[in-house]
């Protein structure tokens, strides 16, 4: 037993096959202790063998020591055979992680040669060995065909034990088993502490993938979001300097009061869009600070937006009916960019003399938004338009809260963009 101190040590599980696994942390060990930690513990965690060949070595000092008081007064061919036998079973110690079945039964065997030639059973430790190994790494029915042999080799080695210490059977049987049993307990005990540990680290790292996907997500979520909002930006401001632009230059001649107002409002108007676009991008610096405080645009700055698209052109009109609520201000983000996208839309494509309108219908329940122009709605019809990104935007903003977003030629000409969204962000029954 004196060498059973160091069978917990490090070195990777190995299944009763023969093949290696990965069973996580090895255990501290009785004799290494905490210092596995350190360069030697690592160092012996990467060379199982030389643990097992120290193992052996330290068996052998015991092993053969008993074995020459013990056969002091023997034959020597008698001698030889048991000095032998004992020599194979610690050579075998060495091989005891990849093939423990396999050694469990060598070291049965050549302990039965030496039961029927009379000798110590000091020199069976290695058997003792071997059994541990097979209940700390193998499988269910590997440790029951272990503990069938073990029991009969318990009943085998107390009968030739009689011999040698003239002690009754019984006796030797229950002291035989006592050891058998304990040495069974500590390798199951072992076994399910490394399974333990393999678990918790199989989790840890599971919980880590998780936590690493979780991220990306959160991640692509956030970029989708930044380039929804840097679409509407970009989008609604550039289509307003255009049209300011081309009213500038139309009026450049006839009048210069009308063509620098314009192109004041570009100015002014592309002022807003890099303000805006910077507060969106400091998102993305590496040290995580927004370059920015502005806060995101609410429908009380609807008025603004309208009056911007004014000075572009375009004719609006702005209706709110019904007790406004107070909405999330994700709620109302949603509508004005909506809002925004249609607007630019009109400005886009609906042409000369067009006219638009937006609606704002508040009830108990929520909020409709309704916009729509009196231009050439027949040109925004085709759903596979090259680069229209506005609609998918719009419809991917209003699918968070429940709401669905119809887009499409009005029934008296022009475009029409409508859309229904709850308080609570439900979808609308």
């Amino acid at each position: 037993m004196a060498g059973m101190a160091l069978l917990t040590g490090p070195g990777p599980a190995v299944s009763v096959d023969g093949s290696r696994r990965n069973t996580g942390p090895a255990e501290p060990g009785l004799v290494l202790g905490r210092l596995r930690h350190g360069r030697l513990g690592r160092f012996l965690q990467t060379h199982p063998k030389l643990v097992d060949g120290m193992l052996a070595a330290g068996l052998s000092l015991v092993v053969f020591a008993a074995l020459l008081n013990t056969l002091a007064g023997a034959s020597g061919t008698r001698q030889l055979t048991v000095l032998g036998l004992a020599a194979l079973e610690l050579l075998l110690v060495v091989w005891r992680r990849q093939f423990p079945i396999v050694v469990l039964g060598a070291c049965l065997t050549a302990a039965g040669v030496q039961a029927l030639i009379g000798s110590a059973v000091t020199s069976n430790v290695a058997v003792l060995v071997a059994f541990y190994t097979v209940a700390a790494q193998g499988t269910r029915r590997a440790r029951r065909a272990a503990t069938a042999l073990m029991a009969v080799a318990a009943v085998v080695g107390s009968i030739a034990w009689h011999a040698e210490n003239h002690v009754r059977i019984p006796t030797n049987l229950s002291l035989l088993g006592l050891v058998v049993v304990t040495v069974g307990v500590l390798g199951r005990n072992a076994g399910t502490r490394r399974a333990y540990l393999a678990s918790l680290t199989d989790r840890a790292d599971r919980l880590e993938r998780e936590r690493d996907q979780q991220a990306q997500i959160a991640a692509a979520a956030e970029r989708a979001r930044i380039a929804r909002e840097m679409h509407d930006v970009v989008a609604h401001n550039l289509s307003v300097m255009i049209a300011l632009a081309d009213g500038a230059e139309f009026v450049l001649d006839s009048s210069a009061p009308q063509a620098k107002q314009a192109i004041t409002q570009v100015s002014r108007t592309g002022r807003e869009a890099l303000a805006e676009m910077r507060r969106l991008l400091g998102v993305l610096r590496a040290d995580g600070a927004a370059d920015g405080t502005a806060p995101q645009p609410r429908l009380s700055d609807l008025d603004a937006l309208v009056d911007q698209v004014r000075q572009a052109g375009l004719p609006v009109r702005l209706a709110i009916t019904g007790k406004p609520l107070d909405l999330p201000a994700g709620v109302q983000l949603t509508i004005y960019r909506l809002v925004q996208e249609a607007l630019t839309n009109t400005l886009k494509h609906a042409g000369p003399n067009a006219t638009a309108s937006v609606e704002l219908r508040y009830d108990r329940r929520g909020i409709a938004v309704d916009v729509r122009d009196t231009g050439r709605g027949g040109i925004l019809a085709a759903p596979n338009a090259p680069g229209g990104q506005g609609l998918v935007g719009m419809r991917e903003r209003s699918a968070v809260y429940g709401a669905v977003v119809h887009a499409g030629p009005g029934p008296d000409g022009g475009w029409r963009v409508t859309t229904r969204i709850n308080a609570d962000g439900k979808v609308p029954g």
